[in-house]
């Protein structure tokens, strides 16, 4: 089991890990060696995730995920397919983190009159600054 929160807990069985050739320059080793990390996670039928938090990732993550609702990552940051594969598993912990705090409601506010005053001042000292810069004004 993969703690992400004290209450979401993702069961290992639910991530596929393959292991890829990564691209890029490195040599030999590129053309030898799966280094590359792609983890498939799906999120539209896991039972580890909450109603609320998988519509969250799913909105969050949209172009990562595939029309069946798997997500899908690439880690090909590391040498080593075990640093690879923590990179990953690791972000997929974070994204589902990300999802799991809801958004903060946002409250209505009005400009204050101190705000309000002073954008009518830049708008005149502005407005001045333009005038001052049109033909002197015959007497």
């Amino acid at each position: 089991m993969i703690s992400v929160t004290p209450t979401i807990a993702i069961d290992e069985s639910e991530i596929e890990v393959s292991f890829v050739r990564s691209s890029g320059p490195g040599g030999q080793n590129v053309n030898k060696v799966a280094t590359a990390v792609q983890l498939r996670f799906d999120v539209a039928r896991s039972r580890s995730l909450p109603d609320d938090v998988r519509a969250r990732l799913m909105a969050r993550l949209r172009s990562k995920l595939t029309k069946d609702g798997v997500l899908v990552l690439a880690a090909r940051r590391f040498r080593t397919q075990e640093r690879n594969r923590a990179d990953a598993i690791e972000r997929l912990v974070e994204s589902i983190r990300a999802a799991a705090t809801p958004p903060k409601r946002r409250r209505k506010t009005k400009p204050t009159r101190a705000s309000k005053q002073q954008r009518v001042e830049q708008k005149r000292r502005r407005s001045s600054t333009k005038r001052l810069r049109g033909r002197p004004a015959e007497d």
